[in-house]
């Protein structure tokens, strides 16, 4: 496997960081999974953190810093399970960070393509999914009112930004037009975080834009 689409280094450096929404997290997480070039600039990213908070004076913390502190992680991980979900069937070949998360029943979007959405504890404004398309499925082409952030899990698509397979990741906004089309040789299942809605081109686009739900 041959992992060619790689996330910014600005976005690397800000996983490592935690400073993601949870959706995007996800995404990032699942490629870096993926991904040894990823892991290793990631590990950098991490130890480069690490060097300079011991290069910080420290300060003092308000006497209920501690309590707020726990009060924070325990929001964060509310509604988790305190161990790995086991999976079975096609979920077994899921990336093991989505062990930890509840997956909702299949949805139809649109012929040949469906959508899986993932619980994420807490909310935030991104909203995470799978997404899977029949082999062959050539979407309509879109932009986006926001961000969407796409890993392969499996298969494949192309579009006018490359041809992406297993691990590659993709960005797309409101400055990207694009029309992906899956790969011949079986279904493309991906890892979407996903913020604003498709804005879909044409007249088609307009007329059936208010019942594909992403």
């Amino acid at each position: 496997m041959t992992i060619v689409h790689h996330p910014t280094d600005e976005l690397l450096g800000s996983f490592a960081a935690g400073n993601l929404d949870q959706a995007t997290q996800l995404v990032i997480a699942a490629h870096v999974s993926m991904c040894p070039c990823c892991q290793r600039l990631v590990s950098a990213f991490e130890q480069l953190g690490g060097t300079l908070l011991e290069a910080v004076d420290p300060v003092g913390l308000a006497p209920d810093a501690f309590d707020a502190a726990m009060w924070r992680i325990e929001r964060q991980f509310e509604g988790r399970p305190g161990s790995a979900r086991s999976r079975s069937g096609d979920d077994a070949r899921l990336p093991r960070v989505l062990d930890y998360y509840d997956i909702g029943p299949v949805r139809w979007v649109a012929p040949g393509v469906s959508l899986r959405p993932i619980v994420l504890p807490g909310g935030g404004r991104a909203r995470a999914f799978l997404l899977k398309s029949a082999p062959g499925t050539r979407m309509l082409e879109h932009t986006h009112t926001d961000t969407e952030l796409t890993c392969v899990l499996e298969g494949s698509f192309s579009h006018q930004g490359g041809h992406f397979g297993p691990g590659d990741f993709d960005l797309g906004d409101e400055a990207v037009d694009h029309q992906p089309v899956v790969g011949p040789d079986g279904p493309c299942l991906c890892l979407v975080a996903m913020t604003g809605k498709l804005r879909i081109n044409g007249l088609l686009g307009r007329l059936i834009e208010p019942f594909i739900r992403l």
